[in-house]
């Protein structure tokens, strides 16, 4: 299937603790066209993983809503989530081991996945077929115990892409992987984005990563702290007005700093106030 388009209005997700509440978003505006491959940055804590969950209906939120193509995910039904998961969303977990069956051979896994799209009478591909794509097809009937930490992470690629849906959803793929294995797992998302429109949206801390994809996006403090374009950092305005700025601008204006913001022609320069 083509790619599906994102959109969250006024997102928020409030967890729960013992003692206090804690806001992870605090107002989540966000669209991701259908096709486009994107990376959420931001540090630990900034709510990345929780707006992944969110987009994936594993998480409902506190408020606002999210829609992944015509489907409202925020209000869907239980049963039209599952389905969701089983034939128009494809997510990756941290870690290949969460996303893999550990005594099965990565054929296997792939012929796993595939059984709930199938039983809703979707026509895929051939588990070779879907393992060649990420390079995997001379290991297609190999333990997975004699897989590197790479082929295991392109094993749980090819797992999440096995009902070839039209959101694939990665959180840090590319994690504690060496260079080599991890540029085999970008050209992978890559591949799949850029052969089947498949849209991609993945979490990254790492700035290697950052820089080849074309579009980042940066969380902090719960909110669109700024935007990556081919490697051009942007603020954001949000719909309320709320402009964060990039970290390097921040450098120079502490908290508490006094700014002007001037019209000069076309365009818009931010001017702190001297005392």
């Amino acid at each position: 299937m083509s790619g599906l388009e994102i959109r969250t209005r006024g997102l928020v997700h409030i967890y729960h603790a013992e003692d206090h509440d804690v806001a992870a978003l605090s107002g989540v505006d966000l669209d991701v066209a259908a096709g486009e491959m994107v990376g959420l940055l931001g540090p630990s804590g900034s709510g990345k993983s929780t707006l992944m969950s969110l987009l994936a209906g594993v998480l409902r939120p506190s408020a606002g809503k999210v829609f992944v193509g015509d489907t409202e995910v925020s209000a869907a039904a239980p049963r039209r989530l599952d389905r969701l998961r089983a034939t128009e969303i494809g997510l990756m977990l941290q870690g290949a081991d969460r996303n893999l069956l550990t005594h099965a051979t990565p054929g296997d896994n792939v012929r796993f996945a595939q059984q709930p799209a199938r039983r809703a009478g979707r026509m895929l591909a051939d588990p070779a077929e879907v393992l060649a794509e990420v390079g995997l097809a001379a290991a297609a009937d190999r333990p997975l115990s004699e897989l590197t930490p790479g082929g295991l992470q392109l094993a749980a690629v090819a797992v999440a892409i096995s009902s070839r849906p039209g959101l694939l959803l990665c959180d840090e793929p590319t994690s504690q992987l060496d260079h080599e294995a991890r540029d085999q797992v970008l050209a992978a998302l890559a591949h799949v984005n850029r052969t089947h429109g498949t849209t991609v949206v993945l979490v990254t801390h790492d700035p290697d990563v950052a820089r080849v994809l074309p579009r980042t996006v940066t969380i902090r403090d719960g909110r669109i702290g700024g935007e990556g374009r081919s490697g051009e950092e942007y603020a954001v305005v949000t719909a309320d007005g709320f402009l964060p700025l990039p970290g390097h601008a921040r450098e120079g204006l502490p908290p508490g700093t006094l700014v002007r913001v001037h019209q000069v022609g076309d365009h818009y320069e931010i001017r702190p106030e001297r005392p």
